[in-house]
């Protein structure tokens, strides 16, 4: 067992050797350029699902309230709810959030519509999955009787139970908006066949704005691990926050990508990071866009297990990738690849000559790895 732990030691090391040299050849500009200056909006700017920053109704929505607006909508049409549905979803985020997905709020509120776990909610891992509070939101909504006749506000009060009832109402034009941005189809949607033999992992990604911008648009490269199954002898992180989310990407591998999907079924890039780290209890924005952003920055040589790492994918850029991995630590990386690859782990010196941000969300920072470690490691 002891000769089977070192060994792993040695390849985890080789590869991050391996890994930083890479980086090294390609210079420090890529780090430092991590922008290409303010961001145009739409599905070539700060785009994603929402289609980035843009003006609807009157009101201005960065990229991160687009795509959770469209992450309502898109649930709604898939449980083949009314049109009605996602107009009340809609204005309780704007009230509760402002269709930002938070972690913190009144006494132990958390997530876009300021759900409470000590109130039976959920846990937070749920309540801080934009996809997955939405569908405990719409749990409750249509079990009130007569919900979708119900005067404007009067449903989401009954629903959030606020000290503040009157502020639902004047919020359903921008969030009629909203949904008249993203809403395909007729306003009474036909429920769709659930497949045999399982869940339905396909969602109505026709409501969103852009098309897919989460794959990596490249083979997957040769490999002598196997891209869906754990490495034998792998050590999850120490600190808590760090194991949780390393632990939930890694027990994706092998499930469908689908875009725009945040689980449980089913994931795209985005969705996985926002997933991970939504099982550890903190809020990730959705879309490559906003997460790029969030956290503090890092680099490939202090990259620490939770880290979110970037590379363009097959429509962005340097400055605005669109594809995300987590480092789940040992020189390796959970991503959700492709349609046609679905959730994988491989080697993050695959990467190396790609990456173009690194975010660390919690828990320890990383360390440079010691010279006496490479050198050990070094054939």
């Amino acid at each position: 067992m002891d000769q089977q732990k070192g060994t792993i030691a040695v390849a985890a090391a080789a590869v991050v050797m391996t890994f930083l040299v890479a980086v090294t050849s390609m210079g420090i500009a890529m780090f430092t350029a991590v922008t290409d200056g303010p961001l145009a909006g739409g599905c070539g700017g700060d785009g994603g699902l929402g289609g980035g920053s843009q003006s609807i109704g009157g009101t201005d929505w960065n990229a991160e309230q687009t795509e959770n607006a469209a992450t309502i909508v898109n649930r709604v049409v898939q449980r083949s709810l009314p049109r009605r549905a996602a107009v009340i979803a809609i204005s309780t985020t704007i009230v509760e959030s402002q269709l930002v997905n938070v972690g913190h709020g009144d006494r132990d509120s958390l997530g876009l519509y300021q759900q409470r776990p000590s109130q039976g909610w959920g846990a937070p891992a749920q309540i801080l999955n934009p996809a997955a509070a939405t569908d405990t939101f719409l749990d409750r909504l249509v079990e009130l009787p007569g919900w979708a006749t119900m005067p404007p506000g009067q449903a989401a009060q009954a629903v959030q139970r606020s000290a503040f009832p009157d502020r639902y109402a004047p919020q359903e034009e921008p969030a009629a908006a909203l949904v008249e941005r993203f809403w395909v189809g007729p306003d009474n949607p036909v429920p769709a066949p659930t497949a045999p033999g399982g869940p339905n992992v396909q969602l109505a990604s026709s409501v969103f704005a852009c098309p897919d911008q989460g794959g990596v648009g490249a083979p997957l490269a040769p490999s002598n691990i196997d891209p869906t199954a754990l490495p034998p002898g792998f050590t999850p992180p120490a600190d808590p926050a760090q194991r949780a989310a390393v632990t939930y990407a890694l027990a994706q591998l092998g499930k469908p990508y689908v875009y725009g999907a945040k689980g449980p079924d089913a994931f795209d890039c985005s969705g996985l990071t926002t997933a991970a780290w939504a099982a550890a209890g903190v809020p990730v924005p959705a879309g490559t866009v906003s997460q790029k952003n969030t956290g503090t920055p890092a680099s490939p040589a202090t990259i620490a297990p939770g880290d979110l790492v970037f590379i363009p994918g097959s429509l962005g850029s340097p400055g605005n990738p669109r594809h995300v991995g987590i480092y789940v630590g040992q020189g390796l990386v959970v991503n959700a690849y492709s349609e046609q690859t679905g959730v994988i782990i491989q080697p993050l010196s695959d990467w190396a000559d790609q990456i173009t941000h690194v975010r660390h969300i919690a828990g320890p920072a990383g360390q440079p790895a010691p010279d006496a470690a490479l050198a050990a490691a070094t054939p």
